[in-house]
Formats: C-alpha cells, sequence, structure tokens
C-alpha cells in the first residue's frame, strides 16, 4: 500500500511552521491531553486547582528567572512542560507545596547547570527532593493502570514528540532495556510471561520513558552517549524496584544517573540539541511515517499482552477433601518497614484436613505470631464497610426544616524425625512453634520440588499449579509460614472455630502474596484488605486502586436486599475495569466517620490488630497531631476490596501507604418522604415533585447494577414509592 503525500516548501519558514514543528508543542498538547483525562477519567488523586497552581508557579519561577538572567529569553513551553508534568506524576497532601514543587524544578535549570545544559530533568528532581524530604508526599504508579487504549495514546503521541525531538533512540533502548530485564528475571524465577507483560502495561512507565528520561536538555548529545545513559537508568530502576522495594525507583534512578551526562558529553561530543524548528522534508515526513508505524505496532503488542486467584496463602489438603478459598479477610497494620498481617479466611471443610502456606520475608520468632479473636477482625470489618444511610423528610411547610436522620449500616459479609526429613529435600525447618490452637512451622527451602516433596510426605496434597509459583517465591529468598491445626489442643481450648492468626516481621517489601491462593481457587476469589497506618491511605501501586460510587439515593426496596444490591453494584464496577482493579470503599481516620456503621475501635482494640505504634512516643504523638485537634486515635483506616483471579491479577498486590487523608466511604442514600398530606403551597409543590424523585432513584439503580427498570418500578410501587 503506497502513502500518497505533497510536501510544501516555503522560501522561509513563518511563524505557524516553526510553531507546527517545534516538538515541544507537540509535548504539550499530549500532556494537556492527559492531565483532561486525569482529573475527567482516572481520577488519580490530584484536582484542577492543583494542576493549576503548578502549572501558574512553574510560569511565575520561569518568568522570574528569565528576568534576573536578562540573557536568558522567558521560555514558557518549557516552564509549561514542567507544571504539566509534576501536575500528573506527583501527589501530596501538603497545598504549599502545590507550589514549591515547580519552583525547585524550575530553579534546578537555572542553577545546576554544567556546560550550558541543566543536571536533572526538572520535574524529575523536584519530585525526587520532595519524597526524600517530606512524608506528605507521594506517586500513585498503579493508578495510570493497564489500559490498553491508554497504552496506544501514549505510545503513538510520545512517538511524534521523540521523533520530532529527535530522542526516540532514548525511549527505546530505557524500553528495551528495561523490559530485558523484567522478562529475565521472569525467566530466572520461573514466572509466567503474563507477570513482565502486566509491568510493561503501566502507564507510568509509557509516561516516564516518553516524557521524562528523553529530555534533550538533561541527556547526552551523542546518540552512543544517550543509549548508555538510558540502559544505566534502566538498570538502575531495576535494582531499586527490586532489591530495594523503592516504588518510585524510576524517579531515583534518572535522578541518580543525571550526574553522567557531562561526562559522557565530554568523552563522546556531539552538536548540542537546540529547539530550532527544521523545514519539513520529504525524508523527514517518511522518519515520521515510520515511527508512527513502529509505536502503533508496539502499542498493539501491549495490547495483545492484555490476555494472557487468593488469599496470601494456598490451602493444601490431605486425602481427598476439596477446600475452597472464597473469601478472605486481612487486617495489614503497616509503619516503616514493619508490617502486623492478620489472617482470616472462610474455608469450606474440616479443620483436621488443611493447613495454611504463606510466603514470609523473614523468620518469623515466637513472639511475632499470635492468634485474635474474629470479633476484633469484625469490629473493624463492620466499621468500614459500605453502608446504608436514612433520611426523612420533615414537613415541607415548616418554616426552618431541620435535618433529622437515622443511620443504618449494614457489613458486607454475608518434629526431629520430620527435620531429618527436610534436610535430605533441602527443606530447613527454620522454627516449630504452638501458637493457641495451631502448630506453627517455619521453613526455606533450596527448591520447590523439595519443599512440595516434604509437604506431601507430611500428609498434605499439594496442587501441582503450585510448584512453579512456589519456585518463584523461593528465588526470591522468601521463606514459608505453615499452620496447621492441632485438634487435641483446639478441643482442650474449648473454641468450635478457628480463630485468625497474627504475624509480624519488619521488611521492605510491602505487598500482599496472592498468587499462591490462585492454585486451588475455584473461580474469581473475594479479598477484603483492611489497612491500618498512621500517615494516610494504603493504595495498591501495580493495579488501580478505584473507588466505589458513593452517595446516590436509591429506592427504599433496597434496605431489604441491601446485600444483593451491593453485589450488583460490585460486579457491574469489576467488569467496567475489565477486572483489573482494586476498589477502595473506606478511607477515614480512626478518631470520627459520619455516618458511622459502628463505633470507633479504641486503642486497646487498634493493638490488638497490631497497631504498634500507639505507645505514648514522641513518633505517636507526631502522628496524632498530623490528624488535628480531634484527640483521636492516630490510625487510618482503608478498607480495599479485590476481586481476582490468575488471568486478570499475575502478580502479587504491591502496596503503599500514602499521605493522602481524604475522607471516603461507600455510602448509599434512602430518602423516605414525608407521610402527611401537603397542607401549603410548598407542600403541593413537594408532593408534585416526589414522582421525579422516585424516577431519579429508579434510574440511579439501574446505572448501579444494571437492573431493568421497569422490574425497580413495579417494587418501588410495592412499598409505596408512586410514579
Amino acid at each position: 500500500m503506497s502513502v500518497n503525500y505533497t510536501v510544501i516548501r516555503s522560501p522561509a519558514p513563518t511563524v505557524a511552521t516553526n510553531l507546527a514543528a517545534d516538538a515541544r508543542l507537540f509535548q504539550i498538547a499530549t500532556l494537556a491531553s492527559l492531565l483532561v483525562l486525569h482529573v475527567s477519567w482516572f481520577d488519580l488523586g490530584a484536582t484542577p486547582l492543583q494542576a493549576a497552581v503548578m502549572i501558574a508557579a512553574a510560569l511565575a519561577a520561569q518568568y522570574a528567572f528569565s528576568t534576573l538572567r536578562s540573557a536568558a529569553a522567558f521560555d514558557w513551553r518549557s516552564a509549561l512542560i514542567t507544571g504539566l508534568s509534576l501536575s500528573l506524576l506527583l501527589r501530596t497532601s501538603a497545598p504549599i507545596l502545590w507550589a514549591v514543587a515547580p519552583m525547585l524544578a524550575i530553579a534546578s535549570k537555572f542553577l545546576i547547570r554544567s556546560n550550558g545544559k541543566h543536571f536533572f530533568n526538572p520535574a524529575t528532581l523536584a519530585i525526587v527532593i520532595l519524597l526524600l524530604l517530606s512524608p506528605d508526599v507521594w506517586v500513585s504508579p498503579g493508578q495510570w493502570g493497564q489500559s490498553t487504549w491508554f497504552g496506544l495514546l501514549l505510545v503513538c503521541s510520545g512517538g511524534l514528540v521523540l521523533q520530532r525531538a529527535g530522542r526516540a533512540d532514548t525511549a527505546v533502548a530505557f524500553l528495551s532495556c528495561y523490559a530485558g530485564l523484567l522478562f529475565w528475571r521472569a525467566w530466572v524465577l520461573g514466572d509466567p510471561l503474563a507477570i513482565p507483560l502486566n509491568q510493561l502495561q503501566s502507564g507510568a512507565l509509557l509516561l516516564f520513558s516518553f516524557f521524562m528520561i528523553t529530555d534533550p536538555r538533561s541527556t547526552p548529545d551523542h546518540q552512543l552517549g544517550r543509549i548508555l545513559f538510558a540502559a544505566s537508568v534502566a538498570l538502575l530502576a531495576y535494582w531499586l524496584q527490586f532489591r530495594c522495594q523503592l516504588r518510585p525507583a524510576l524517579f531515583y534512578a534518572l535522578a541518580a544517573m543525571s550526574p553522567l551526562t557531562p561526562m559522557i558529553d565530554r568523552i563522546l561530543p556531539a552538536p548540542r540539541f537546540a529547539w530550532r524548528p527544521q523545514p519539513y522534508t520529504r525524508s523527514r515526513f517518511l522518519r515520521e511515517i515510520r515511527m508512527r508505524q513502529l509505536a502503533l505496532a508496539f502499542a498493539l503488542l501491549i495490547a495483545a499482552s492484555d490476555v494472557a486467584r487468593a488469599f496470601c496463602g494456598f490451602y493444601v489438603s490431605r486425602a481427598d477433601s476439596d477446600l475452597f478459598n472464597k473469601a478472605s479477610k486481612v487486617v495489614l497494620a503497616h509503619n516503616g518497614d514493619k508490617t502486623v498481617l492478620t489472617m482470616a479466611s472462610d474455608v469450606k471443610g474440616d479443620p483436621e484436613e488443611f493447613a495454611i502456606v504463606i510466603p514470609v520475608p523473614t523468620v518469623i520468632q515466637r513472639d511475632q505470631i499470635r492468634v485474635i479473636e474474629p470479633a476484633r477482625m469484625d469490629r473493624l470489618d463492620a466499621y468500614t464497610a459500605p453502608r446504608l444511610v436514612e433520611y426523612y423528610d420533615e414537613d415541607p411547610c415548616l418554616p426552618h426544616p431541620l435535618p433529622s436522620t437515622l443511620f443504618l449500616t449494614s457489613a458486607m459479609r454475608n518434629s526431629e524425625s520430620t527435620r531429618r526429613k527436610g534436610d535430605t529435600l533441602g527443606v530447613t525447618v527454620e522454627a516449630t512453634y504452638s501458637v493457641g490452637e495451631y502448630d506453627i512451622v517455619i521453613l526455606s527451602a533450596r527448591d520447590s520440588s523439595g519443599l512440595l516433596t516434604w509437604l506431601d510426605q507430611n500428609g498434605y496434597k499439594v496442587p501441582r499449579a503450585a510448584e512453579a509459583v512456589v519456585s518463584s517465591y523461593l528465588r526470591q529468598n522468601l521463606h514459608f509460614f505453615l499452620a496447621k491445626v492441632n485438634l487435641e489442643r483446639q478441643s482442650r481450648i474449648g473454641f468450635m472455630f478457628l480463630r485468625p492468626i497474627q504475624i509480624e516481621y519488619e521488611s521492605s517489601k510491602f505487598m500482599l502474596p496472592i498468587r499462591l491462593g490462585t492454585v486451588n481457587a475455584e473461580g474469581p476469589q473475594e479479598l477484603i484488605i483492611l489497612g491500618l497506618s498512621p500517615r494516610g491511605r494504603i493504595e495498591t501501586t501495580n493495579y488501580r486502586t478505584v473507588q466505589v460510587p458513593t452517595g446516590p439515593e436509591v429506592p427504599l426496596y433496597v434496605k431489604a436486599s441491601f446485600g444483593d444490591f451491593y453485589r450488583a453494584m460490585f460486579d457491574r464496577q469489576v467488569a467496567a475495569e475489565r477486572g483489573r482493579a482494586v476498589f477502595l470503599e473506606y478511607a477515614w481516620d480512626m478518631s470520627w466517620c459520619d455516618p458511622c456503621a459502628a463505633n470507633p475501635l479504641s486503642a486497646d482494640e487498634l493493638k490488638n490488630l497490631g497497631v504498634f505504634w500507639l505507645d505514648g512516643s514522641s513518633e505517636s504523638a507526631g502522628a496524632a497531631r498530623r490528624f488535628g485537634p480531634g484527640g483521636g486515635q492516630p490510625v487510618f483506616a482503608t478498607r480495599l476490596h479485590v476481586r481476582y483471579d490468575r488471568d486478570h491479577f499475575p502478580e502479587d498486590l504491591m502496596l503503599q501507604e500514602t499521605a493522602d487523608r481524604q475522607n471516603f466511604q461507600g455510602r448509599y442514600v434512602l430518602r423516605h418522604p414525608y407521610p402527611e398530606p401537603a397542607t401549603c403551597d410548598t407542600g403541593v409543590s413537594y408532593r408534585n415533585g416526589l414522582p421525579r424523585t422516585f424516577e431519579t432513584q429508579a434510574r440511579n439503580l439501574v446505572e448501579l447494577t444494571g437492573w431493568e427498570l421497569d422490574s425497580i418500578r413495579e417494587r418501588m410501587r410495592e412499598t409505596g414509592q408512586q410514579f
């Protein structure tokens, strides 16, 4: 297929031609489009006000420094790119930093220079400085998700910008090297290709590759130098992410490697890049066509990878018992590098027939293992659960009606010889404990076959599919925590149910290893994560964290079937996100709530759930002050709900604590109309407007659940809501 084109030449470039040839304008257009998507669609946590302040501060700082340096022209395009980049990437709970970040970025361009170039990508340096200095700053790489069309937009628009700026080689080198490392890691760990493909679908990675590492002013001038620079950034980013567990590893790596640029420029000299418009020639047109074709091919490759289950452990059964883990609940108390994990699950089968196997980053000691009462987890579950709230309309004829409310909540619940055997299999029994009704064994192993053989020889039937996942965890130097019910001790203690197990450990790895749970799962599973932290909301970094719909009025009959309503609503949300999102159902500090599904947990209850920072220390007092003058506990509660399976969640959940303390709860409103006849003109108007109110409630329910409108209207009539 041939391409017809016409090359228009003019004796001298016009202003319009110069503007069209300036790659920065295409970059501005792309970043501005992403910002619109960010505000209107992706919900990445920033606001239009924050973006406006950052952009204005960047432009003001650029103008101020240009004025101080009279020889420097005011370059509004460069400043606008910096402001847009920070608006898309930086998250902070301190509004003052909205202005500080772009000022730092612009200042670095003028103050940290070498041979006419600035050392650092301005936005990257500002992000890294604030991450290191302020506890109120974070980045949310998971919020860009793995949307295919979004990746297509980034690749195609980014490819056009890079071609016009002459920096496509840098992005290609970085992505090739980083992708190679991800695939190499998957090969070493024995992981399926779905994992590195999922990691490459990150919108944050593409944004970084096309619009940050390719900055012509902070990368080498020579093509070979740019390739070496991009490869070094990829290597360091990989090491920081997977060895040091730094979530914003890309930004740290780029900032750390930026001082290499003047060294490379000295070793490999080349003409200095300048933002000069070039004539639009036939050869340039053909290069852009090829670049767009390559970008489209890359995007389609990422899209094809989209078609490639899960408590933090898996259940292995003896004999022929079939045990399926359908719904699980965990509490994560996290601060710094310390995590306290409490696990409870809905397991079907005889307690004699199963054990829990959980990968853990360290050898757990006896004093780090506890069993707790289920009521503690149930309290936190009830406190954070999605809820209904009922409002009763007052007499519309009263001159000053005072609102009266009644809250209704609904939680969504609906031995030595053995040690010798292990030695011959490469399995080391690191420790054995008796805790409550459980016998605990901590294992390490040289290979997965030896570990699985050990389990089999000790009377457990292990799913065949477990070997590859177990092998991957072993290659990551994880240990295995095995808890088995001691029926005699359980009978002596007197409990007729299995109590939640709680373990604590210190590690830079903040994650939930859900992959093992898919091994013997029957279809998708539900996981409720109840996070407790001193700073703010907990979110996932390798999947999107999405808020469930909240606040709409729904028909009164939903009160009697809230469970059916919420399940249908959640099903619809999962489908809308193509099964690849984690849903936020609650985020609030423990000092208060509005409305409260239950009373806030006491300090003793929180300590029982693993909140270890309530000790009266200065750190605890400082955390309490951050929550304001309410006098509540310095604990922020996050409730995440994920429905996952092997296809849509190939990776474990990688988590991070943020400084986001914005309140959120999944709540749905029942509004009871005033029951008495109207006795005034206002009352007549109120009565006449009720059918419209009922219709709105019906359509809200259709939107939330997908139920049929006529059926909803009929149910509403049966409960007295007449249209």
